[in-house]
C-alpha cells in the first residue's frame, strides 16, 4: 500500500495474484441519495500546473426529480477555532472557489471524460455524472497549524473542501442530509531545477582582541525531501584571544501569516548542541566538522502552531512543505507562507557576543511516480475499520476490449466515518 498521507496513488494489493489497483474514494450523503467518487485526496502542484480534480457523483433519480446537484471546491484560511464563531461571525476567509452543476448536466459545462470517469460511469451506470475542476498554481497550498492538546474542531490553517449537495439553485443553503463534504489537499512539489548550494559566512570582531572569529557553513544541497537528513559542514577560524565554548545548530521553520496583519512565527524542528571538539582555543584555525540533523514531525508533536501539510482524518502527515511563490502570485492570497533555514551559532560564553549564520533551504515532496494508464478493472469496497478485504468481489465485463489488461484493479474505499445509529454525523474532518 502507499505510505500514509499519499492517498490516491497507485496501490499494490498482494492478494496472491499480485494485482495492482487504483484506489477510488467514495462517500455518501446521510440519506444515501447521492454518492461522490474521487480518485485521490492529494493534488500536486507542479508549478506549471496542478493536477485536476475529477470524479463522478452517483444520484438517485427518483429522489432528484426536479432537484439539482451541485459540486464546488472551496479553499479557505481559518484563523480561529470553530467554537469561537459567535453572532454569525466566522474566523475564516475564502481564498478560492469554483462551482459546477452536476445534475442535470449543462451542455456548456460538458467536457471530454477522463479515463477514471469513463471507468466509473461504465461500472456505476447512467445515473453517475462527472465533475472536473482545475486549480490555479497561484492558489494556496494546504497548511494546518498544529493544535494544542485538547483543542477541538477544525484547526487553523488553509484547507480545501470538495462539497456535493442537492438544492434548487447553486446559492441555496445546503443541508447535511443530502450533501457530501470531502477534505482534500493541494500539495507542492518543488521543481527539479538545480539551485545553488547554500553557503554563508560571518566574521565577528571580539572586544579587546587583536583578531577576529570567522564562521563558514554550508549545506550539501538546497532541496531536501521530507525525512531526509541534512548535512551541515562547519569551518571555524578563531584568531581572537577568546575560546569558543560550543556550537548549536537548529533547523527553523518560519510561518508568515499574510492575511489582514502580517506576522511570523518561528519554531525549531530539529536541533543539536554539542561541546565535542570544543573549546576552540585562541589563535586556532582550521576547525572543520560535518553535523547532521533530520527535521521530523514525530519529534515535534507537542509544539502548538507548527505548520504541517494539511491533515486528513485518521492519517498522519508531515511538516509543511516550503511555499514556492509563483511570480504572478499575490502573497496575501497564499494564506500562510512556510520557509526553512538552518541556523549555526558559535557560543563564546560570558562577556562576548555569539556569532551565527543562517542557511535557507527548501523542504518538499519527491516527484510523484507517474501512474500507469488505467485499464480493465476489478472493483472492491474497503471498510471503515481499515481491515484488508478481498479485491475480487465484483468484476467488470470481461468482453470490454477497451480494458484489455487483466492486472489492474479499481478499489473503492469509504471516505466517510462509520455512522452510528442515534448519533449525529460529524463532518468536521472527513
Amino acid at each position: 500500500m502507499a505510505s500514509s498521507g499519499q492517498n490516491g496513488t497507485m496501490d499494490e494489493t498482494n492478494d496472491g495474484q499480485k494485482k495492482s489497483g487504483t484506489r477510488v474514494f467514495k462517500k455518501s450523503s446521510p440519506n444515501g441519495k447521492i454518492t461522490t467518487y474521487l480518485g485521490k485526496r492529494d493534488f500536486v502542484d507542479y508549478m506549471s500546473h496542478v493536477e485536476p480534480i475529477d470524479g463522478v457523483v452517483l444520484v438517485d433519480p427518483e429522489y432528484m426529480k426536479d432537484r439539482k446537484a451541485f459540486c464546488h471546491v472551496l479553499a479557505a484560511f481559518r484563523y480561529g477555532r470553530e467554537d469561537l464563531d459567535v453572532l454569525g461571525l466566522t474566523f475564516r476567509k475564502d481564498l478560492f472557489l469554483a462551482s459546477v452543476q452536476v445534475f442535470p448536466p449543462l451542455k456548456d459545462q460538458q467536457r471530454p471524460l477522463t479515463r477514471l470517469q469513463e471507468r466509473l460511469i461504465k461500472k456505476l451506470g447512467s445515473n453517475a455524472y462527472p465533475f472536473f475542476f482545475e486549480i490555479a498554481s497561484t492558489s494556496p497550498a494546504s497548511v494546518t497549524l498544529q493544535p494544542a492538546p485538547g483543542d477541538t474542531g477544525k484547526p487553523c490553517g488553509v484547507d480545501y473542501e470538495l462539497k456535493t449537495y442537492v438544492a434548487d439553485s447553486q446559492d441555496e443553503r445546503s443541508h447535511k442530509r443530502n450533501s457530501v463534504r470531502l477534505v482534500i489537499r493541494k500539495l507542492t512539489y518543488a521543481p527539479s531545477a538545480p539551485a545553488p548550494q547554500p553557503v554563508a559566512d560571518g566574521v565577528r570582531e571580539v572586544f579587546m582582541s587583536p583578531g577576529s572569529l570567522k564562521l563558514e557553513a554550508s549545506l550539501d544541497k538546497e532541496k531536501y525531501y521530507h525525512g531526509e537528513t541534512i548535512s551541515v559542514n562547519v569551518l571555524v577560524d578563531n584568531n581572537t584571544n577568546r575560546s569558543v565554548k560550543k556550537i548549536k545548530i537548529s533547523v527553523l521553520q518560519t510561518s508568515e501569516i499574510t492575511i489582514f496583519t502580517k506576522g511570523s512565527f518561528s519554531c525549531s524542528v530539529a536541533e543539536l548542541s554539542t561541546e565535542e571538539g570544543f573549546p576552540i582555543q585562541p589563535s586556532s584555525t582550521g576547525f572543520c566538522k560535518v553535523y547532521t540533523l533530520t527535521p521530523l514531525l514525530a519529534n515535534n508533536r507537542d509544539k502548538r502552531g507548527l505548520a504541517l501539510d494539511g491533515k486528513l482524518k485518521h492519517e498522519d502527515t508531515n511538516l509543511a512543505s516550503s511555499t514556492i511563490i509563483p511570480d504572478q502570485a499575490v502573497k496575501e492570497n497564499l494564506g500562510i507562507i512556510v520557509q526553512y533555514k538552518v541556523k549555526v551559532r558559535l557560543i563564546l560564553g560570558f562577556g562576548a557576543s555569539d556569532l551565527s549564520v543562517e542557511l535557507p533551504f527548501t523542504l518538499t515532496h519527491p516527484k510523484p511516480i507517474a501512474s500507469p494508464t488505467p485499464s480493465r478493472a476489478t472493483i472492491a469496497t474497503e471498510s471503515e475499520s481499515d481491515q484488508p478485504v478481498d479485491t475480487n468481489l465484483i468484476q467488470l465485463d470481461a468482453n470490454d476490449e477497451c480494458y484489455a489488461d487483466k492486472d489492474d484493479d479499481l478499489i473503492f474505499e469509504d471516505f466517510a466515518r462509520l455512522r452510528l445509529k442515534g448519533h449525529d454525523i460529524d463532518d468536521t474532518e472527513a
